[in-house]
């Protein structure tokens, strides 16, 4: 087809009219986008309450009224003229915009599309006045508080066109409350009333982020939170990071903001997700709710009509500065918010008479190190004057006693599982004063449900471990920590094999083993081809050491292969050292003596990012002692 002909024009200035109309386009795409940039107003007139009210999600009337400064009645047909504004005057204000809105468009291109009526009253002034239409109407005497109300009617009444395009009514209503919640979410200084065909549909007052974050993202958000608030220089972030554990299907549940500003930024988002990248693998998303503070003049907010993108005059450094901020909020755990990693009980400490006489009478602690499986364990004692056998003590209650000698090493079965000493001794177990410091907050192990779970006893009641995933974290953060430390010239400590694992191997895999001998030596791995058909495990990593060598080996095989060597060992580390530590593990029902899973508590309290296993599963849950009264009606 032959495009049409266009007839000749000369050039010529377009009506004022049609200019306002043609930025309309850019500024006013639907209701929502005119619920924003008043609320913008309204909060830049330093407003603390405002009240939103819709008709027809927002096409028939959007009315926002704000207790703001007000605005003169002189200057009424100014605030509806075109790029008219008090927020900028010079470029060094356009370069350091403190306000929200700042280019003077917003109001003229709304007036250029419905029907716009402008209240306003400040202070000083005896009564309120309003405009109508256009800065060409004229100012009236009104009533009305202090503070503004725009009124704005039967949007694109003339431009039909664009009406066409907007969606249902129940969808351009879902969009106008998200913009409102993102904002009412930038600011708890201040309170909001939405309300849609004379119906209030929410209300929030003035409150700490904290609350209001809890009532708009709803009690699963609230429930599943880490606080931050880190400073470097000019730059501050602050907020929210939801736990791996709350991870959602889709995205929404993300709020960032850039002084105050509701942004999508792709820099921002990407140092997020990078941050997530140890606690939560795959295609879920976290949530959460973060501001960022710095210096007006270090972003520029004048890149996109609806202001939604900015741009860092120093992406780098904001770049690693939210991924450092959020990660070491995530490498933080539910087990040592307490304070610092659990200090050692004092190798023996005599109790008084009430102490000891839950224990048969007068006596002493006596701390024992043992080696397990998980590393050194120390191991409690009490030691009664009276003659009779050890027994165990935990806050006032007995404890449970459980003869190690029946249980091997914790990976029984491997190549030294016969000889894995196994001590002959108590539980182990903590003074009453050592519970009351809480300095084990996750207690301390009572037994093994089906081989899959520890149950341990701490100060606010019952703690249930996934001792599979529990374990999956410690070695996963273990392997990364060895690796990284070859940075700073210390070598990967490795175990030989006495005998060599050999096993069948295909031409790439041969291959593969062959050309990448310097990415597996630094992964902990000396794999060599003793035939065109056959490869032999010689070493492993030392924390790898009772998995299954060939297993390991085609793994670490099949991502060399897959994503080459440079690419393993800086962007994809972290998958495949998570498919390690899951391979090495302890597995579902393998039965651990009490003082391997003590062990495990302790080892899970001093590891970082130890609430999640590297999927993003929870790997304990606390049940609280009135939970548990509940369950059996206890005091009801």
């Amino acid at each position: 087809m032959n495009a049409p002909i266009t007839p000749h024009r000369p050039i010529q200035a377009l009506p004022d009219q049609l200019i306002s109309q043609i930025a309309a386009g850019e500024v006013v795409e639907r209701p929502s986008a005119v619920v924003k940039e008043l609320l913008e107003n309204a909060l830049d007139s330093g407003a603390t309450q405002i009240t939103v009210r819709l008709e027809e999600g927002g096409v028939k009337r959007i009315a926002i009224t704000d207790n703001g400064r007000g605005i003169d009645k002189d200057q009424l047909p100014l605030a509806l003229a075109r790029h008219a504004t008090s927020k900028i005057a010079s470029l060094h204000d356009l370069e350091n915009v403190g306000t929200l809105g700042f280019r003077g468009e917003a109001l003229a291109s709304i007036a250029s599309v419905a029907a716009v009526t402008v209240t306003s009253r400040t202070m000083d002034a005896a009564h309120a006045w309003e405009i109508v239409g256009s800065h060409n109407g004229s100012v009236s005497p009104s009533s009305g508080a202090h503070g503004t109300t725009v009124d704005v009617q039967d949007l694109y009444f003339n431009t039909p066109a664009r009406r066409k395009f907007l969606k249902s009514e129940q969808t351009e209503y879902g969009h106008c409350a998200e913009v409102v919640r993102r904002i009412a979410l930038a600011r708890p200084d201040v309170s909001f009333s939405l309300s849609h065909n004379g119906r209030t549909i929410d209300q929030w007052n003035i409150s700490e982020l904290a609350k209001r974050s809890a009532h708009i993202l709803g009690n699963d958000f609230a429930e599943a939170r880490l606080a931050l608030d880190e400073s470097a220089g000019s730059l501050r972030i602050h907020g929210f990071a939801g736990l791996p554990t709350a991870s959602k299907a889709r995205a929404d549940g993300q709020f960032f903001y850039v002084n105050g500003r509701f942004v999508r930024d792709k820099l921002l988002v990407h140092a997020v997700r990078m941050a997530y990248q140890d606690v939560l693998h795959g295609d879920r998303f976290p949530s959460y709710v973060l501001a960022l503070d710095l210096d007006p003049a270090l972003v520029d907010v004048n890149v996109h009509p609806s202001k939604i993108e900015v741009r860092f005059r120093d992406s780098r450094s904001v770049h690693q500065f939210v991924f450092h901020a959020v990660q070491r909020a995530l490498a933080q755990t539910s087990a040592t918010a307490f304070g610092s990693v659990p200090a050692p009980l004092p190798a023996a400490s005599t109790l008084g008479g009430d102490a000891g006489s839950a224990n048969g009478g007068p006596g002493i602690w006596r701390r024992e190190q043992t080696q397990t499986s998980f590393g050194a364990q120390f191991t409690n004692t009490f030691a009664p004057a009276s003659p009779g056998a050890a027994r165990p003590f935990f806050a006032d209650a007995p404890g449970v006693a459980q003869d190690t000698a029946a249980y091997g090493a914790l990976f029984g079965g491997g190549a030294g599982a016969a000889n894995s000493p196994v001590t002959q001794a108590e539980p182990y177990i903590a003074s009453p004063e050592a519970m009351a410091r809480e300095e084990y907050p996750l207690g301390f192990a009572l037994a093994q449900l089906h081989g899959i779970y520890i149950l341990a006893q701490n100060t606010k009641g019952l703690v249930l471990v996934d001792m599979h995933a529990a374990h999956e974290r410690i070695l996963y953060e273990q392997l990364k920590n060895a690796l990284q430390a070859q940075v700073s010239g210390q070598d990967m400590q490795v175990q030989s094999l006495l005998i060599p694992v050999t096993f069948y191997a295909d031409a790439i895999e041969v291959s593969t083993a062959n050309e990448n001998q310097d990415t597996l030596k630094a992964l902990g791995f000396d794999i060599a081809a003793l035939s065109p058909t056959t490869l032999a495990v010689r070493s492993v990593p030392t924390l790898l050491k009772n998995a299954d060598a060939q297993t390991l080996a085609r793994d670490v095989l099949r991502d060399v292969r897959e994503y080459g060597g440079s690419r393993v060992l800086i962007e994809r580390q972290n998958e495949l050292l998570g498919t390690l530590a899951c391979h090495t593990a302890v597995r579902a029902n393998r039965i651990l003596s009490v003082q391997e899973m003590n062990a495990l508590l302790r080892q899970m309290e001093s590891t970082e990012r130890a609430d999640q296993c590297n999927h993003g599963r929870p790997t304990w849950v606390q049940v609280e002692i009135n939970a548990l009264d509940k369950l059996f009606l206890r005091g009801q």
